[in-house]
This record gives structure tokens, sequence and C-alpha cells, in this order.
């Protein structure tokens, strides 16, 4: 394949140029290889393709038929070739990546505005979706990565974390406890919790359970067939409380307030997950671009520390975010 791709480049080079010497000198190869290069065409199409004279060299008529059908082909071929390139050095391409988690603000917001500033080429396609869901996608190679919570492996992929979000108590503006500065777990034993039926909403319903219920309490949980937008005017218009992640607190609902929850417990770690053998060059360099981003908001100490495990689990395009 290659060596018929040069063959026909030599062809249009001598062509245009009407010399075997001028058309070695643009392509940077000896003149001995343009003329065998061309000898050998000719003896396997079975005609001369050029009248060569001390003058130069210009096409037969069989020559420039041969030319005239090859040539959109060849410059079809060479289109593709540069596509190719541009697509392995990352210049454009396609990256889909499944996510959890509001892009309103926060880590994951600054990683897709970065990585679209140096590839402005890359198409990015983030799909909003269940950590089930998601999983089954990357494990097929139908999503290049999940971002979820957690950080524990997943089996059959790459798993790693990437920053860490504090979660919030979202209330309406008129709640009892929408003027304290932070809120503990012990002040919302007798709220009622609103959450969506939809992704996140799953999630956060387990949540809920798992930090607040015990022997003497189990929370009162409603479940709402509506998405996430519309579960936060719920809460301001006075129906429950539920819980959203810091990326929540770029987002100006009138009538929302949000109070951090103050235990350690509640820093809640983001991961992303993905495919060993995924080789899509456009995801290669979007794990790249979060490594610099991460180098930019980490202490050094640390920073070296989260980087050194990346670079051992992705030697070629490792990515990290320390959390806040």
């Amino acid at each position: 394949m290659r060596h018929a791709v040069r063959q026909l480049k030599y062809l249009t080079t001598a062509a245009q140029v009407g010399s075997f010497r001028r058309a070695a000198e643009l392509c940077d190869v000896d003149q001995s290889s343009i003329s065998r290069a061309l000898r050998q065409l000719e003896d396997y199409l079975g005609i001369m393709l050029f009248e060569r004279s001390s003058s130069g060299v210009r096409l037969t008529t069989a020559g420039e038929q041969f030319l005239a059908e090859v040539a959109p082909a060849l410059e079809q071929f060479e289109s593709a070739r540069r596509s190719a390139r541009a697509m392995r050095r990352a210049e454009t391409g396609l990256v889909r990546i499944g996510i959890l988690t509001s892009l309103a603000g926060g880590f994951l917001r600054q990683l897709v505005e970065a990585y679209a500033e140096r590839h402005p080429r890359v198409r990015i396609d983030l799909r909003d979706g269940g950590r089930r869901e998601h999983l089954a996608a990357v494990r097929v190679q139908r999503l290049d990565a999940a971002i979820i919570t957690g950080s524990d492996p997943v089996p059959g992929c790459e798993t790693r974390e990437l920053w860490r979000e504090r979660v919030y108590v979202a209330l309406w503006a008129g709640h009892p406890l929408a003027g304290r500065p932070k809120l503990d777990w012990a002040d919302l034993k007798t709220e009622h919790f609103i959450v969506s039926r939809c992704e996140p909403g799953p999630e956060v319903h387990d949540y809920i359970i798992r930090r607040s219920a015990d022997y003497s309490n189990y929370p009162d949980i409603e479940d709402k067939l509506v998405l996430q937008d519309t579960l936060m005017n719920l809460v301001t218009l006075g129906q429950g409380i539920t819980l959203v992640s810091a990326a929540w607190t770029a987002v100006n609902v009138p009538g929302l307030v949000l109070r951090p929850l103050t235990a350690q417990a509640d820093i809640v770690p983001f991961s992303v997950v993905w495919s060993a053998a995924n080789d899509n060059p456009a995801f290669l360099s979007f794990l790249k671009t979060a490594q610099l981003l991460a180098s930019s908001r980490c202490g050094s100490s640390q920073n070296d520390t989260i980087l050194d495990t990346w670079s051992r689990a992705y030697d070629s395009a490792g990515s990290v975010f320390c959390g806040p």
C-alpha cells in the first residue's frame, strides 16, 4: 500500500514539473528512486506513462488518462491520512464522557473548559446517566470514561480519584435552618427529604440513608419523578430539602439556599473510570489535560504523590485533581 502511494506521488510530482530530477528534489529522494519506482509502475500497468527526453519528461496520452483517473483517489487518500494524523495528535476527534454531577461549576467544569481550549477541534460529548449504565458503556467502549462518585476499584476498568466535593444541603430561603452557616446530620433528623427518581437521585437517596439511618431514626425521603432542575425548584417551594454537590453553589436559583455539611465523611470523592483497552488519542489527551490542571491546583508534595500514582497506572496520559 505504502509503495503504491509513493509511486503515485512520484507520478503526480513528475507530471507537474516535467523532470525526474526536479521531482526527486521536491520529494527529497534520489533521482534513481523516482525513475525506478515509475518504471515499476509502468511495468505493472503495461503502458508507458512518460515520454522521456534529454529536456525532461511529459505524460503520454495513456499517462494523462491514468493520472486523471487516479488523482481524485490519491487526494482522498491524502485527506484521510491528514485526518488520521490529526486524530493521533488529538487535534480532532470525539471524547465521550458519562457524568453524574452538575457542570455548573467546580473541577469538572474547569476540566472541560481547559480541554476545549487546548483542543478546539475535538468534540466533547457529555452524557447524563446512572452509574450502572455508564460503567456498562465504558466496558464496551461506547463511552470513553465515566465520572462517578466514590473511589473503589471497578472490576475490568481503570479507576482513579479525580477530586473531592463537600456535600451541601439545599433548602428554601424561608426554612428555619437556612440562617445557619453550616449544618450537621443531627440538625436534619426531622426533615423531609425529596430526591429525583432520575440520576443522580437514586445515589442521593442511598447516601441519605447511609449517613442518617440508625436504630432510632430512619430518614423521611420522598421520590419525585422530576429532573434535578425541577427538584431544586420544588425545594424553593418548601416541599422538602435535598442534598447536592458543591458544584451547585455556582447555580443561581431564586429562593434556594445551600449550606455545607460539616463532617469529614461528607466530602465525597469523584473518580474517572475507563477501559484499559481504550486507545482513543483524544481521550488520552483528556486525561493528560486533567493532570496539567491538577498540577496548577494542588500543593506540590501532595500533587507529586498523586501524579506518581497516575503515572504508574497510565504512563502515557495520567490525570488527577486534588480535593478541596
